[in-house]
């Protein structure tokens, strides 16, 4: 993986490019996130003020629009980008193992939701799909990271609360989308079998972390 770290948003976007799927966060892999490639500048830091300075964590929309690269829960629930290289032989291959949700079913209703209004932020989305009550916060963030996982929606850009200042502030919402809307439905079959879909998709995983183990990256497909 990444030997010298990297310092700007746009050399974070030639990585990506580069290895083609890369988790935001450390997911236990070592070297294998944007978190762990990037210097000691780009981390999280506390302001004495009690606010905070998070560079990484502000680049995320930066990437989605200068690079059109997919974003979203896809590697054992963890936020990670995709490249558009490598997003249609993903989205081949996970759709085929966790097919779209059937009629009258929940995730149905939130997919059918999301292709009519075009995007959605997540909390929007929510309350358009009718979780509202109590607990019903993470009921639904569940279904969603399944659709994530699936290759079913994807995160457009972060949208920001701004003070009376003007000033943005917090951590953003997720602007929710389908692949279709956002790329088009051929960047979601690239012309071959999920099988062969799945063998590239081993094949680049094996490339860039050659010290993991066999088991490991059939996990992270799944």
């Amino acid at each position: 993986m990444k030997r010298e770290l990297l310092h700007s948003c746009p050399e974070l976007i030639d990585y990506i490019n580069e290895v083609g799927f890369l988790p935001l966060l450390r997911m236990g892999i070592p070297g294998w996130s944007a978190e762990e490639v990037t210097d000691a500048d780009c981390q999280y830091t506390r302001l004495p003020d009690g606010g905070w300075e998070w560079p990484l964590w502000e680049w995320k929309g930066a990437i989605l629009q200068e690079s059109g690269c997919a974003y979203g829960k896809f590697f054992n629930g963890k936020a990670a980008f995709i490249s558009r290289t490598w997003w249609p032989d993903f989205c081949n291959y996970r759709r085929s193992v966790s097919p779209e949700p059937e009629e009258g079913s929940i995730g149905r209703s939130i997919l059918e939701v999301l292709k009519s209004e075009g995007s959605l932020i997540t909390r929007d989305l929510r309350a358009a799909c009718g979780f509202t009550g109590p607990k019903m916060r993470s009921r639904f963030d569940a279904y969603v990271t399944r659709l994530e996982m699936g290759g079913y929606i994807v995160t457009e850009d972060f949208v920001y609360p701004r003070d009376r200042h003007g000033r943005e502030y917090g951590w953003g919402w997720s602007l929710l989308t389908t692949p279709e809307a956002l790329f088009g439905p051929e960047c979601c079959r690239p012309g071959r079998s999920p099988e062969a879909s799945r063998e590239r998709l081993l094949g680049q995983l094996r490339r860039i972390l050659p010290g993991a183990a066999e088991p490991m990256l059939e996990a992270l497909l799944k």
